[in-house]
Formats: structure tokens, sequence, C-alpha cells
């Protein structure tokens, strides 16, 4: 069989496997950490329907100490009122926020999250080649955004970085996903197919990443072994200990 015959059997039972299980240990943690935004926008949620309430029955005592009675149609009005916030809060949906267009004041957790919800969203869609990529990338981000908060947002590599994040890699799947799937076999001037374009380009992606996030840690990397060794000279084979 030739090189490309036993690729494209490869990913056929990739595609094979995917139909019977598609979730891979990467896409659970990278779905947890969608499920954990989203607790986090129901419990703000729920926070400003206590806010809403506590306002509105603060409000009506207030009436009732300053002005006097509500009397029957004000305490109506005012359970007519708190039934409407419960519904409303209760039942308006929590989406996913909408996505904001990258631009260089999109702050660096929102470039980092926007892209984790994405991967998440989309993987189903992609080839089984393409969406372990996608959760090799999945697997990067939590690092990436402890590591570039900490990181002066002018800095070419937290610079290089968002792009990467926020405009580059949603560009490609998006652009991808404009390509109709019969006629995504078609090959292109270097013999790839789409398909095959795209998990190139992700591979790509990964090492970028990979290689800026060996980056971002170097300082620590450094700085840990430097107090490693320090640590190992004055106390090594009975040093001392008691020293300041």
């Amino acid at each position: 069989m030739s090189s490309r015959s036993i690729d494209d059997a490869i990913a056929r039972f990739d595609e094979l496997s995917a139909r019977i299980d598609g979730h891979t240990p990467q896409l659970r943690v990278a779905g947890r950490r969608a499920g954990g935004r989203s607790v986090a926008r129901v419990s703000k949620r729920i926070a400003n329907v206590g806010i809403a309430l506590g306002l509105l029955f603060a409000t009506t005592i207030g009436f009732g100490l300053i002005v006097g009675p509500i009397g029957m149609n004000g305490l109506f009005l005012v359970v007519t009122a708190a039934i409407f916030a419960l519904i409303l809060f209760s039942f308006w949906p929590a989406s996913e926020p909408k996505r904001v267009a990258y631009s260089d004041q999109l702050p660096t957790k929102a470039v980092v999250q926007q892209l984790d919800s994405l991967l998440v969203r989309r993987r189903a869609a992609l080839p089984a080649p393409a969406a372990r990529r996608v959760d090799a990338i999945s697997q990067q981000l939590p690092l990436l955004e402890h590591k570039l908060a900490d990181l002066n947002p002018l800095d070419p590599l937290a610079q290089d970085a968002r792009r990467l994040m926020g405009k580059h890699l949603p560009e490609l799947i998006d652009r991808y996903e404009r390509v109709p799937a019969e006629y995504r076999n078609q090959r292109d001037g270097e013999g790839l197919s789409v398909d095959e374009r795209l998990v190139a380009s992700l591979d790509a992606a990964h090492a970028a990443l990979d290689d800026l996030g060996s980056r971002l840690v170097q300082q620590d990397r450094d700085a840990f072994e430097t107090q490693g060794r320090f640590i190992e000279s004055r106390y090594k084979d009975g040093g001392a200990a008691g020293d300041a």
C-alpha cells in the first residue's frame, strides 16, 4: 500500500472511532471548563435576582415607613414585580456570551476563553485527526491564560500569543467550515486536501503555542534552578543550616 493509502485508511479508522466515542480526556477537561463558565454565569444571574428582590423589598419598606402603608394595591404590585423578576431571570436562557471580534484592547482572559469555548463547540464538526489536534491545543490554554495574565500586553510574546489564539485560529476554523464537505477532498497546489491542510495548520499552531508556553515559563524555571542551587550549595553535606 502507498503511504497515502495508509494515511487514508488510518483517517477512516479515526473517523469510525470518533463516531463510537469522540469524548477524549482533553475534551472532557475542556468541557468542564466551559461548564464552569456556564455555572458562573448562572450564579451571577441568581445573585442579580437576589439584588433585584432585595432592592424591591427595601424600597417597599422605605415607602411604608416614610410615606405610609402601601395598601392592598401596592402589595399586589410588589408581589407582581417580584414574580416577574423571578420568571425573567429563571427562564431567560443562560447562553454562551456572543463572540467578540478580536482587537488589541480585548482582555487576554477573554481571548483565551473565547478560543476555549469555540474549540469545544466546533470540535464535533471537524475530522477526527483535526479533532485530536484541537484537544491538544485546548490542553495548552489554561497554562497560557495563567502566564499571559502576568505579562505586559504590549510584550511582543504576549501579542503573538493573543493574535494566534484570538484571530488566526478562529479564522482558520471559520474558513474551513465555509468549504462545502463535498469539496474538501480536492487537493491544492501542494497536494493537500482541505482536511489535510487543516491538520497541518493545527499542528503548526500547536507547536507555536507549545513554544510560547515554554518561553513564558522559562523565567520561573530559571528562578527555581537558582533557588535549588542555592539551597544545595548552602545546606548539602551538613552545611550551616542554622545560619541566616
